[in-house]
């Protein structure tokens, strides 16, 4: 694994992070917005993480997730010059940087698929995208799901493998040191199985992680050659958990997540830029018993931008729905203040944890006592030389980490 043995992760959107307009663009939205990140970089660092997880970065639409050029950075966000000079202050840091590949689709805007509309099946751009060119109403492309804005690439191609490819390697080229595979589950994994070795040729450190909610993941993994995959079966575990008072869904996660660990290191989180924020789910005190989960259990962790604050946001299914969990934070650091320092320092005390046990990423978990509403494990090193106690209380939001001896290294509530 290398680098990515003792890695945590600070995971940034940076449109929303930056204050980028996402909708309502304008032919002067360009920016250097990628400065404003860098000032935050300290912030990460004190908080203890030693990764950047960074969201789409690349020239697009409207979200990032529309993508209509992988080869340059998103206007609204600056251009090479900025992305180097943000390689180089992650490097003075000792920060890893992990950007966002989003291979499954591009924008319906992108220049090639504009084209290859514009001059039929006979395009040179036609085989990168599945278009039914009898169609009613004239030539379809297959989309992701259902969104007629996001224009599905056409995996089986060989043209496709070469691009993205291409692209891969370009980032990584430049200084990036892994990537987050978007959409990952909607992709067949023999598509990652013919692109990835190339890569990892040229780049046998990159850290590759998949998107993937439900499923096979020890199976995903295997037959697409990715390292990891994202750990939604445990996010869901943790707050659902929390929620309803309910430790029992937790124990089976817990336990199914020993098993993927067998095969492969996940990629864990208990918040991201595309889901309800912790603490508006489970409560601030509720968000520190989750990131006690989290740091406490195996995997490589990941921490959203402003869960570290104590930020709140509900996510909507509509037009906009995904703004109030992506917001723009203040001009640097020191703007917000007070504001959300306690969850702060409970972030530093808890990745300071995690950081002085280095055998945690590939920790399985044991359970010693389990009720609804009361839940202690035991967190054990894979060669059996070193563990934590972990007590968790929902009624009380109280939890206890002890080390080996019974000593508290961590307390709340």
């Amino acid at each position: 694994m290398g680098w990515v043995e003792h890695c945590v992760l600070w995971h940034v959107y940076p449109l929303g992070m930056t204050g980028a307009p996402v909708r309502d663009r304008s032919p002067d939205d360009a920016g250097h917005r990628l400065e404003h990140l860098g000032r935050w970089l300290d912030h990460a660092v004190g908080l203890g993480a030693s990764g950047l997880s960074l969201g789409p970065i690349f020239e697009s639409q409207t979200h990032g997730y529309d993508t209509t050029n992988h080869l340059a950075i998103d206007r609204r966000l600056g251009d090479d010059h900025d992305f180097d000079t943000l390689v180089a202050a992650c490097r003075e840091r000792g920060l890893r940087l992990v950007l966002d590949g989003v291979f499954n689709h591009v924008g319906a805007g992108h220049p090639w698929f504009v084209q290859a509309l514009r001059e039929g099946s006979g395009s040179r751009y036609a085989p990168y995208f599945s278009i039914d060119w009898e169609a009613p109403g004239g030539p379809r492309a297959a989309d992701f799901e259902g969104h007629r804005t996001l224009v599905a690439l056409d995996h089986s191609r060989p043209e496709v493998v070469q691009y993205v490819t291409t692209v891969m390697r370009h980032w990584l080229d430049r200084g990036a040191d892994g990537w987050r595979l978007d959409a990952a589950y909607a992709v067949p994994p023999e598509f990652w199985a013919a692109v990835l070795p190339t890569v990892r040729a040229h780049h046998p450190d990159a850290w590759i992680v998949g998107e993937v909610i439900h499923g096979d993941y020890a199976g995903v993994v295997t037959a697409s050659g990715m390292d990891s995959v994202t750990q939604y079966e445990l996010w869901k575990a943790v707050w659902g958990s929390l929620l309803d008072r309910n430790f029992f869904e937790l124990d089976w996660c817990l336990t199914r997540h020993n098993g993927f660990l067998e095969h492969f290191t996940p990629h864990t989180f208990v918040g991201n830029h595309d889901v309800t924020r912790i603490a508006s789910r489970v409560g601030a005190s509720g968000a520190v018993l989750a990131l006690v989960v989290l740091m406490t259990t195996g995997g490589v962790p990941s921490v959203y931008y402003g869960d570290e604050l104590a930020f709140t946001g509900v996510k909507e299914e509509r037009l906009g729905g995904d703004d109030t969990v992506r917001p723009a934070l203040r001009e640097h650091p020191g703007a917000h203040g007070d504001e959300g320092r306690w969850m702060y320092r409970v972030h530093q005390d808890l990745i300071g944890l995690r950081r002085r046990h280095p055998w945690l990423v590939h920790a399985r978990t044991e359970k010693v006592e389990l009720t609804t509403n009361r839940y202690v494990y035991v967190a054990r090193a894979q060669d059996g030389e070193g563990s934590l106690t972990v007590e968790l209380d929902v009624d009380a939001m109280r939890a206890v980490v002890r080390d080996g001896n019974g000593a508290v290294l961590f307390s709340h509530g």
